[in-house]
């Protein structure tokens, strides 16, 4: 689909991957239950405390200490009076709320001199599970795959809401219930969560997010990607909302600092919350990831990130507004072009293809289950007629949903169908005050302007495809704009209701059925409604009907993988947000410019520049760096910023701690290499690298830089 995804056009890098595949590196996103299992190959690597020390549900295992941090990342407590760290990235949207033109806490950076000038986050949470439970015979009694799947699934769904509604009502407590192994499993994460976080330390961009966009997913990196949190609690050491008259959490454990710093080949694991990851997938599910969504994606992200960015250069206000947008966008944008390559590279598609004609050979001897030897053959029929409506899905999501004013216009279809069901009185004026208050937040962060760029960019290129792609209304509203773009877009952005706050609010605060001709007649909304219209008709009903059709052969296929198709294989399950601990050695990979596994403050300050901003490191940070200044966190002279290891992670993992043998905190998670992504998909040993940033640097940001000292007191610092 573009040039530079044809295996051919990447074979000279594949063949600069010469790294050599580490006898240690350690697939594997390992659930609680399955710890007992891998403690003999953990201790044969050289783990020295037990697992019952890492899980266990009387308060006193490890698991206690790290935690479910926002909606997405992990963090890790390390003090008896609930301090936090995470990644600079998890709370930057949190720091980002704080900020002002006067106080930008993203640019200057923030530390609090004491406990009461530390920030409340209003919206966060943290979240720390306390034990994990096998629920699958009660969620799957008398549930099997020859029931229709929509009555399937409503069932699960009922069985879960009575779950969780009975850890609440019985123990108090949150009750997050999954499936495990495309459902073959559920498990319930049992959790307190906490509302009440405030903001401690956080280091300027220029240490934070040193390299940014330039360095996102690459070896080696020289980033401080981290910061600081606490946790409160009521008087009882409850959760509860912000209150003044709240007090530091007492956690039942947290993690001791080591600073000795790490070598290569040292034991370590990541324990955190992985967010998703598709191992299991078909050959014929990941041709449709390497050779449509990716991309598509890519595609439409670049045209998008080079107009963020051009504004956000230029203009310091925009900066504010877009940086956490940016950084989300930008974050999967390339993420996903080293998933490609690594595909490509490694052959990954060929590699599943090879697994299954073992699998149907292995499935045709199986007599006492005629239907398994044409599972593969139903499974590629019914993936490879979805192809179109996934090509238009996803165009649809990232081309015209990728411009805000349209996706703003959302809610504007919300008030259109709440006239159309006669909805009145009070129901009416709750429904309407809840889209003003979701309305009313994007305009914070919103500006018109730089939309009406990306428009101007991702309009062109969902225009150009074909019929399969384009609704049919969207060429009758191009033509009523003289089938011209720049008039198109400057009717838009001259004339559309979600552009303005008021306007909005007038709609949302005086809801009248009147309104109806003017939101028809507005040039967003009639974009967002002849796409809307094409999707629920088109495309939708085929990708729905697919994953319908699909689940449960994605459920068979696995099982029959576990029972005979794999035979030896240690399965995990894919990530999917809960408690998981990967295991591997501190171990560099040689790729094109590195054969490091640590880098140092020596390799950062040559590529100080204070013209672009991602490199424009703080004076303080400077003069420390001359005056060798490092105090009891340097190590021979230098200090350490980043080092990597063979754990297997993911997203989610941003914020985890990274531990060492004895269980101790010695550094945090927060990326892997570019060439090594696809380990969502796939897990290539001699490419699957984590980076982290080592604690003796976020220690020294902390006492040197950031002069918080006082923090330093309430840790538990080893050797």
């Amino acid at each position: 689909m573009m040039k530079y995804l044809h295996p051919k056009a990447v074979f000279a890098l594949a063949m600069s991957l010469i790294s050599a595949v580490p006898m240690q590196a350690k697939e594997g996103m390992w659930q609680p239950s399955q710890f007992k299992r891998q403690e003999s190959d953990m201790q044969k690597l050289g783990l020295k405390i037990p697992v019952e020390a890492l899980y266990n549900t009387d308060g006193t295992g490890l698991n206690s200490a790290v935690v479910l941090f926002g909606k997405g990342c992990t963090g890790e407590l390390i003090s008896g009076s609930g301090l936090l760290l995470t990644n600079h990235h998890c709370g930057y949207s949190a720091v980002q709320a704080l900020s002002t033109d006067a106080a930008n806490y993203l640019i200057n950076g923030f530390w609090a001199k004491d406990k009461s000038t530390e920030l409340p986050c209003a919206g966060l949470t943290v979240s720390i599970v306390t034990r994990i439970d096998d629920v699958t015979e009660y969620v799957l009694k008398g549930i099997n795959d020859t029931m229709p799947e929509a009555q399937r699934n409503e069932q699960i769904k009922q069985r879960i809401a009575e779950l969780q509604r009975a850890y609440k009502n019985i123990q108090g407590l949150d009750a997050d219930v999954k499936p495990y192994y495309n459902g073959l499993q559920y498990w319930a994460s049992v959790m307190e969560t906490f509302t009440d976080i405030r903001l401690v330390g956080n280091p300027p961009n220029g240490i934070g997010k040193f390299g940014a966009d330039t360095d996102n997913w690459m070896w080696p990196r020289m980033t401080g990607d981290f910061c600081v949190f606490r946790v409160y609690a009521n008087k009882n050491n409850k959760p509860s909302d912000y209150d003044v008259n709240n007090v530091p959490y007492k956690p039942k454990k947290f993690f001791s600092i080591n600073t000795s710093g790490v070598k290569e080949g040292d034991f370590t694991m990541v324990y955190g919350f992985p967010a998703q990851t598709q191992e299991y997938l078909s050959s014929y599910q990941l041709n449709q990831v390497q050779y449509i969504i990716d991309p598509i994606r890519i595609e439409a992200r670049q045209k998008k990130l080079a107009v963020w960015d051009e504004a956000m250069r230029n203009n310091p206000d925009v900066f504010l507004k877009y940086a956490a947008k940016q950084a989300s966008v930008s974050n999967g944008y390339k993420k996903w072009q080293g998933e490609v390559l690594g595909l490509n590279t490694f052959d990954v598609v060929g590699k599943k293809q090879q697994f299954e004609k073992k699998f149907q050979l292995t499935a045709i001897g199986h007599g006492d289950q005629p239907g398994d030897a044409m599972l593969l053959p139903q499974m590629q029929a019914t993936i490879s007629g979805s192809d179109n409506a996934l090509i238009a899905s996803e165009y649809t999501r990232e081309t015209v949903m990728g411009v805000e004013v349209i996706q703003q216009t959302a809610y504007l279809q919300k008030v259109m169908n709440l006239y159309r069901s006669d909805v009145s009185g009070i129901a009416l004026s709750d429904s309407l005050q809840k889209m003003k208050t979701a309305v009313n937040g994007f305009y914070k962060n919103y500006d018109a302007a730089t939309d009406h760029k990306v428009f101007e960019v991702l309009m062109p290129l969902y225009m150009q495809q074909g019929s399969q792609v384009v609704a049919p209304k969207m060429q009758g509203v191009f033509y009523n704009s003289g089938n011209n773009f720049t008039s198109w877009g400057n009717n838009v952005f001259s004339h559309s209701i979600a552009l303005s706050k008021d306007a909005m609010n007038r709609i949302l605060d005086n809801a009248n059925k009147n309104d109806s001709t003017e939101i028809k007649d507005d040039p967003a909304y009639q974009i967002y409604a002849a796409v809307d219209e094409f999707s629920k008709k088109s495309i939708d009903p085929v990708l729905m009907s697919t994953n319908k059709r699909l689940a449960p052969m994605n459920r068979m296929y696995l099982r029959r993988q576990m029972e005979y198709g794999n035979t030896g294989k240690d399965f995990y399950p894919d990530a999917n947000q809960t408690l998981r601990l990967t295991y591997g050695p501190v171990q560099r990979v040689e790729i094109p410019g590195s054969n490091i596994y640590q880098t140092t403050l020596d390799d950062l300050m040559p590529r100080f520049n204070p013209a672009v901003e991602e490199f424009n490191v703080p004076q303080g940070l400077r003069d420390l760096y001359n005056a060798k200044d490092y105090g009891r966190w340097g190590a021979n002279g230098v200090m350490p910023v980043n080092f990597i290891a063979s754990n297997h992670t993911s997203g989610g993992n941003s914020g985890s701690p990274v531990l060492n043998a004895k269980g101790e905190l010695i550094g945090i998670n927060f990326d892997r290499i570019w060439q090594g992504t696809m380990s969502d998909l796939y897990y290539e040993p001699s490419v699957s690298r984590n980076i982290s940033v080592d604690i003796r640097y976020v220690m020294f940001i902390i006492d040197k830089y950031g002069k918080a000292g006082w923090l330093l007191k309430e840790m538990k610092l080893v050797n």
